[in-house]
């Protein structure tokens, strides 16, 4: 194959460890690989973002990508980066989670394509949920020695006390051999030839290489492994996370306009690495817009674009034109009308952490004046006295345009039928909900 998929992944800072043969092997013929991702939620957050971009990378160089949903090894919990035991899922939980996770993957992967190097989605519940014990004993766990296992960093740390570990259960010591029995599976059934997935996983990967070497018989096995670099941001602190958890890649846990906000935000230092990394843009491109970026970094184009590609690729086109219209309405010269377009979920999030007063509709009445805004049924100012002495000083806007102290408010102001944004000067924002 004449297409550099390794090579393609060497310049955007995506290869972290690569087994010796795999670069000839990806560019010699169209290659298997697979990545498994775990079902500890219904859904997936920001940190599966590169492996998911890894499965599209391989398919638009021409190869076949497996993702591997880990109905079997989520009753496990992988030790991998982990101080101590993972609760267990129950069946209902995790078949919930399975499904979530299967409905997450097939937004970026086609599984029902008919091209020669079609994704598929698996279980591996699939193959394990028949494997007796005495099986799976006899099999797999006498190919791989206790030591080899116990050399693997994931393990080391948990029996060393590292990181106020408490040791590690039989249950998490196997679980490397079932993700190697995975690989070995794959290799059988679908002539997989390579895992891949976060540098974390290395342990767990090349025990599968091994597996698949020794549980090969009168054949020369051909195994590979490639991990890339777990994503950190440049001032420390942890990748994917904002004040309210995780960045989930579903709108009904993450919406848009927040997914958007959150790389919209990043520094200048972390948006010139994840460009390469969660876009699809080409080396020119990118090139282009780390320089443009330099010259004028007041007008945060890097920002800009990563947010655009990043929300698009992940929701819509539509989706990121709505976020990216929510981001500048504070700012639009059309205040009035373009907030009324947004619709509510989109505003609540626009003002969330906005201080807010309810008020009825019978209050609300023909109409509310202007003190009464403020202060008596809201709270906002600590007193009418403030009300009229801010309204006097022209400080005050109702949905960005001043008022003065005889303004009533009517139904005309509400947005959504529901709400009123209220400013005493630039810095202090206030919403009225009507309900």
């Amino acid at each position: 194959m004449t297409n550099a998929f390794v090579e393609e992944l060497r310049w955007r800072g995506m290869v972290h460890d690569i087994m010796p043969g795999t670069e000839e092997q990806l560019n010699k013929e169209m290659t298997t690989a697979y990545i498994g991702f775990d079902p500890t939620s219904d859904s997936l957050h920001i940190g599966s973002l590169v492996p998911i971009i890894l499965l599209v990378h391989l398919y638009k160089a021409g190869h076949k990508p497996i993702a591997l949903v880990g109905g079997a090894t989520g009753m496990i919990g992988d030790p991998s980066g982990k101080s101590d035991e993972r609760n267990l899922l129950d069946e209902d939980t995790l078949n919930r989670n399975v499904q979530g996770i299967k409905n997450v993957l097939s937004r970026y992967l086609d599984f029902n394509s008919t091209e020669k190097n079609a994704p598929i989605l698996v279980n591996n519940y699939d193959w394990m949920k028949d494997f007796s014990f005495i099986d799976f004993a006899r099999d797999v766990g006498k190919r791989i020695t206790v030591n080899y296992m116990m050399a693997k960093d994931s393990v080391k740390k948990r029996f060393s006390g590292d990181e106020g570990s408490v040791g590690m259960s039989f249950t998490e010591f196997t679980y490397q051999l079932i993700q190697g029995y995975d690989f070995y599976h794959l290799y059988k059934t679908q002539n997989c030839l390579l895992q891949m997935g976060g540098s974390d996983q290395w342990g767990n990967i090349t025990t599968g290489t091994e597996l698949v070497r020794r549980m090969t018989v009168g054949e020369e096995a051909k195994a590979y492994a490639m991990t890339c670099p777990l994503i950190t941001k440049a001032d420390g602190s942890k990748f994917g996370k904002s004040e309210g958890g995780n960045i989930w890649l579903d709108a009904d846990k993450t919406s848009v306009y927040k997914f958007y906000q959150f790389w919209l935000n990043t520094s200048d230092e972390d948006a010139e690495k994840y460009i390469k990394i969660f876009t699809f843009l080409d080396k020119e491109m990118i090139d282009n817009l780390i320089e443009e970026h330099k010259q004028m970094p007041h007008m945060r184009l890097l920002q800009k674009r990563l947010a655009e590609e990043v929300t698009t690729f992940v929701h819509s086109k539509e989706d990121f034109e709505n976020a990216e219209k929510a981001s500048g309405i504070l700012f639009s010269n059309s205040f009035k009308t373009d907030i009324k377009s947004l619709n509510e979920a989109t505003f609540l999030d626009v003002f969330e952490g906005v201080p807010q007063a309810e008020i009825s509709r019978e209050e609300f009445g023909q109409g509310l004046d202007m003190i009464a805004a403020l202060s008596a049924k809201t709270n906002f100012l600590t007193s009418n006295g403030e009300a009229r002495r801010a309204l006097k000083e022209n400080s005050i806007s109702v949905n960005k345009e001043k008022v003065t102290e005889d303004y009533q408010l009517s139904s005309e102001d509400l947005i959504n039928n529901r709400y009123i944004i209220i400013n005493k000067g630039k810095k202090n924002t206030y919403i009225i909900k009507v309900n």
